[in-house]
């Protein structure tokens, strides 16, 4: 479990339709109870349960299972293979992901790492040619999955030839761009990047991002600004602001393309968008460093 990260909690709930409210609470999280009460009818996947629950101290791990119904707590990670089918790593900082996802890969465990699936160009080309291999890799931002990204997918066509896209989020852009992106590229229909700038700073990430058909993307990542996560579209004949809320919504419909993904033996999200994504996330990173300059995706 990654600081602040309530994914292990809610994640598990959801999956397991239990969850122990005053526990998960106590642990620093009552806004992951708020939306788990809200929506108790529709808790629970057919055909998936967690089962198992390892974390970095016994303690945490103890936590989780009691917050989300999990029978067993391991002693170590590698303890799982052979009692479970698949794994999520429900972590959030990607330079934890590749280590941590190994010993599962190897084994042909099929496994779900949360977003971003990583940080460094070599950690995403040591997914990606595992992934090549037929190992099961799956990977994204749930955002992928917002019902509000759904409905302006619907309407896209009726705004005419895109000019520009904006997107507002807060936090940084290691661990929270990736949202946006996901948001995006979902939207727009997994579009091919083509450079990238960064020309903001460090609590005030400014992404501008060049899309290979010409389309301009810019994107906010603000450490102290309130508000939710916000996407804008505007179009020749047409605009339209997406006010994405609904947390609950997206968590589940990606849990439930996991899972089907098991059942089918492969999964559902193509690889190649994850890792374009990925490759948009590193380039600003690289940007930044260098003093923003262009950098080719």
């Amino acid at each position: 479990m990654s600081p602040g990260n309530a994914h292990p909690y809610s994640w598990s709930a959801i999956i397991n339709g239990v969850f122990d409210g005053d526990e998960i609470s106590r642990v620093g999280y009552p806004a992951v109870t708020a939306y788990l009460e809200a929506n108790r009818d529709t808790l629970g996947i057919p055909g998936a349960r967690v089962t198992h629950v390892w974390a970095q101290e016994v303690e945490i791990a103890a936590s989780i299972a009691k917050g989300a119904g999990i029978e067993h707590v391991c002693a170590s990670l590698e303890s799982m293979i052979g009692e479970v089918d698949a794994v999520i790593l429900a972590r959030d900082d990607p330079e934890h992901h590749r280590e941590m996802a190994r010993p599962f890969i190897e084994a042909g465990v099929p496994i779900f790492i949360d977003k971003p699936l990583t940080y460094s160009r070599e950690d995403l080309a040591w997914f990606a040619e595992q992934y090549r291999a037929g190992k099961f890799l799956m990977s994204c931002s749930s955002m992928r999955y917002a019902n509000e990204c759904r409905i302006a997918r619907q309407e896209i066509k009726s705004f005419g030839k895109l000019e520009l896209v904006t997107a507002v989020g807060k936090k940084d852009w290691k661990k929270y761009g990736v949202h946006l992106l996901e948001g995006i590229f979902a939207i727009l229909g997994d579009p091919i990047p083509h450079a990238v700038r960064h020309i903001g700073r460090a609590d005030k990430e400014i992404i501008q991002l060049r899309m290979e058909d010409g389309l301009d993307i810019m994107l906010h990542l603000f450490m102290d600004i309130s508000g939710t996560f916000q996407i804008s579209i505007f179009g020749q004949n047409g605009w339209k602001l997406i006010d994405i809320r609904n947390s609950y919504s997206m968590f589940r419909d990606n849990i439930i393309e996991f899972v089907r993904s098991l059942e089918e033996g492969k999964p559902r999200l193509a690889f190649e968008k994850t890792e374009r994504i990925m490759q948009v996330i590193i380039s600003a990173k690289e940007s930044f460093e260098r003093g923003g300059v262009e950098v080719v995706v």
